[in-house]
């Protein structure tokens, strides 16, 4: 390969949240491994590869400039985004206009719901749940309405259309929050699937805020469908989130951007977002993703794509051939796996607490599922050198799933 996704760069001291809060307290926080073990940060969803040399570049070039006061976004930002989106999942039409700046993609997604509903409304939300949306909804006084995603007889996470149309209608439900790629399941939605649920939605008058930040890491078989694009009405009536982050590991940059063709949704949730004044781009994130959405960046990705689905199968037939008793699915898109301990647990008789700490006590830093409502779960993320992959599956067989 011609980028280096092999090397173990220590991270420890460099504001890294995934291992310096190793024995700090704190959300996330885990307690200091036994010794002899270091730790392998798999829970928080960010990566532990360098990033694309050319958001590096952008930076850099952008240093040595020494000035660094009030500024314009560029028109090359907008155009960056809508060559991105139209290359990489075939989005035509977008504009300009169509674009803004986000603060992250919560800052959008509490601004979209402080516009489209009130104080004491229920927001219809799918489970599993990514763990941020609860905040999202529950801390500005509305509150989680759960449709659960169901399995099917292949392992494959689907929507009930069926529940989603009964919750909307029970609780006078006018706004959801949708999840595209699918965290932490991995699902890809596919065109059909889409289609059946924004059936749904328009027929309960229902708005969408869809959050596709995991958009450009998807695998073999399978493509990110931008919501919006799936017919007319979806135009209208969802507004979208994206972001370089979750691809180019520049969480920390802090730069998301939002898609929104409705002129009226637009200047409404645009309003509310610069009347907070959160929602201020920084300079450098401008640039982090000018050199993500480049030619050399798009390369970069393309590696990554291999190196991530090598991981994810390497993680789920482990699993299926040493921990039979553990429920996982190979994901179809982003780089987390979910594992149900349901059966295993239940066949000898450890608590999902006994697992998790049986884990962190030789450094597998996994994440309790329970916040993402899954009652027997662990979320792993395997976005590490395979190395420390194939060291974090090895302890786990010795130290761990031991009966």
């Amino acid at each position: 390969m011609k980028y280096d996704f092999t090397s173990i760069i220590d991270r420890v001291g460099k504001d890294a949240m995934a291992v310096d809060a190793v024995g700090k307290g704190g959300w996330g926080s885990f307690p200091v491994p036994r010794e002899g073990f270091d730790f392998i940060p798999m829970w928080v969803a960010d990566m532990n590869f360098a990033t694309a040399p050319s958001v590096v570049e952008s930076v850099k070039q952008r240093l040595e400039h020494p000035l660094f006061g009030y500024y314009g976004t560029r028109d090359e930002y907008y155009e960056s985004i809508i060559r991105w989106q139209e290359q990489h999942h075939k989005v035509t039409g977008l504009t300009k206009e169509a674009i803004g700046y986000e603060h992250g993609v919560h800052g959008f997604v509490t601004s979209a719901i402080a516009v489209l509903t009130e104080p004491g409304d229920k927001v219809l939300v799918h489970s599993p749940v990514y763990v941020g949306f609860a905040a999202d909804v529950d801390m500005q006084g509305r509150t989680s309405v759960y449709s659960p995603l169901k399995k099917d007889a292949e392992g494959i996470y689907r929507m009930d259309y069926e529940d989603m149309d009964k919750k909307l209608k029970e609780n006078n439900i006018h706004t959801a929050i949708f999840c595209s790629p699918h965290n932490p399941t991995g699902r890809v939605w596919e065109r059909w699937e889409l289609e059946k649920a924004l059936e749904v939605y328009e027929k309960n008058d229902c708005y969408v805020i869809s959050d596709e930040i995991w958009a450009d890491l998807t695998y073999t078989g399978h493509q990110h469908i931008p919501t919006q694009s799936v017919n007319a009405w979806a135009r209208e009536h969802v507004v979208a989130a994206y972001a370089p982050s979750k691809t180019f590991n520049l969480a920390g940059m802090i730069g998301s951007y939002h898609v929104i063709y409705s002129k009226y949704l637009r200047d409404r949730i645009g309003a509310h977002s610069a009347r907070t004044h959160y929602n201020s781009q920084h300079l450098l994130s401008m640039y982090a993703l000018l050199g993500a959405y480049s030619p050399e960046g798009a390369e970069w990705v393309e590696e990554l794509k291999q190196v991530l689905e090598e991981n994810l199968r390497y993680g789920t037939q482990f699993i299926h051939e040493h921990f039979p008793d553990v429920d996982v699915t190979m994901p179809q898109g982003t780089y987390m796996l979910f594992l149900d301990l349901t059966r295993y647990c239940e066949r000898t008789g450890k608590t999902l607490d006994d697992m998790l700490h049986a884990g962190w006590d030789v450094g597998v830093g996994w994440q309790d599922g329970r916040g993402f409502k899954g009652p027997c779960h662990i979320r792993m993320n395997l976005a590490l050198p395979k190395s420390r992959v194939e060291e974090a599956f090895d302890r786990l067989q010795k130290h761990v799933f031991v009966d």
